[in-house]
């Protein structure tokens, strides 16, 4: 699937969140999902920077965010879509 999303898995273990990068995953902690929540209001490109800064915690990631979101469509749409989406996790 493309674009990036994220998916709740469960609850009460160790990673409850994963975000999906095209067809990769990248395990988030319920404090940075707290964090992302906290920020969801920012302006759709402040949240990217925050997002890619949170969830990339490498270099690799943040090239995939990236290309992800660039391949997948229109990123300012996918970035408003992803704010509306970390609010309800």
């Amino acid at each position: 699937m493309k674009g990036l999303r994220f998916e709740r898995i469960g609850k009460g273990q160790h990673y409850n969140v994963v975000f999906h990068i095209g067809n990769s995953y990248v395990p988030v902690g319920d404090e940075t999902i707290e964090e992302l929540k906290g920020q969801s209001l920012l302006p759709a490109e402040r949240f990217l920077n925050l997002l890619i800064d949170r969830v990339g915690y490498s270099s690799y990631l943040k090239d995939m965010i990236r290309d992800e979101l660039t391949s997948a469509g229109d990123p300012m749409t996918q970035i408003i879509v992803l704010q509306g989406a970390i609010r309800e996790l």
